[in-house]
């Protein structure tokens, strides 16, 4: 999931750059300890668990496997069976969650035929499970071609969503090309892109999310506002209230363990939260690419662990 912890990135501080280049030195254990509140664990059944124990507070979840820019097909393969696993055991349990799958983690690096392929595997086991699946996006370059695998999913499948990044300049055309009814979880954009096709001033990022927000509701879309922006928030759920815009239209999307709550104003306020939860072994390289692509991140985690503690 492509949220934001609180506010938009910047650039990284010299301080930022002093800690991560630290952070592959950091002993296992501790690292394992500082993502424990935002990572379920390494296996299903953690995660899994953890879906379950948010299911008994009142929030549905969002199941994804950490990984991404896999590099052989008989890798995107094996992600496969990992995500019709995982999506198995949500319908057998009967827990209110979807799956959600980055393209790269699918094959999408390796050949965009590929990504169709197991993109189609998988949302035909998840229709057959009455289960919906996202494909999200990740960086720039893959932009175009993840929107082309969602726009050939959506001739078949009534049961998938998409991603779009507030902060890329081209949304607002990716908006208008959206098939009807689609089912969008709206970003501000973790990746930091040029500002030759992106917004990188704070404020120029959240007024763009904003207008694509009600943009998508207007247009007929379901909107997932994945925000951890608590005025961000406040401004979109007024607007949404002012044009009689019905629960069933729209929902919050919070990553597990950032700024909880939040979680529990709006779901007090009425509001559907649903919490991300992501599993997996590939925690520790996730961890550090994520860090490494939004410092504001890293300083999250940082403030967060030290109230914590």
């Amino acid at each position: 999931m492509t949220t934001n912890a609180n506010h938009p990135s910047s650039a990284p501080t010299f301080l930022d750059r002093l800690v991560l280049g630290t952070l592959p030195f950091v002993p296992a254990p501790l690292m394992r300890r500082v993502a424990s509140r935002y990572i379920a664990g390494e296996e299903l059944e953690e995660a899994l668990a953890e879906l379950a124990s948010l299911a008994g507070r009142g929030y549905p979840g969002i199941l994804d496997i950490l990984g991404e820019h896999v590099e052989s097909e008989v890798e995107a393969r094996t992600v496969l069976d990992q995500y019709l696993r995982a999506a198995d055991a949500v319908a057998e349990k009967e827990l209110d969650a979807y799956v959600s799958v980055k393209p790269t983690h699918m094959g999408l690096a390796v050949s965009e035929d590929l990504a169709d392929e197991l993109y189609q595997v998988l949302a035909a086991r998840c229709r057959e499970r009455s289960l919906f699946v996202r494909v999200e996006m990740e960086d720039s370059p893959t932009t175009d071609a993840t929107l082309r695998v969602f726009a050939r999913l959506r001739q078949q499948f009534d049961n998938v969503g998409i991603v779009l990044q507030a902060r890329l300049l081209r949304t607002p055309a990716d908006i208008a090309a959206l098939p009807p009814g689609s089912n969008v979880r709206m970003v501000k954009g973790v990746y930091l892109e040029p500002a030759a096709i992106a917004h990188v001033d704070a404020d120029a990022i959240r007024r763009a999310y904003v207008k694509g927000s009600l943009e998508l509701l207007e247009r007929g879309h379901f909107v997932g506002l994945a925000t951890h922006d608590d005025a961000l928030a406040d401004e979109l759920l007024a607007a949404i209230a002012a044009r009689a815009i019905g629960p069933d239209r729209y929902e919050l999307q919070v990553l597990l363990g950032v700024r909880e709550p939040l979680w529990k104003l709006w779901m007090s306020a009425g509001h559907t939260v649903r919490v991300y939860v992501p599993y997996g072994p590939e925690w520790r390289a996730y961890s550090l690419r994520r860090l490494k692509q939004n410092p504001e991140l890293l300083r999250s985690i940082v403030r967060n662990t030290l109230r914590r503690d």
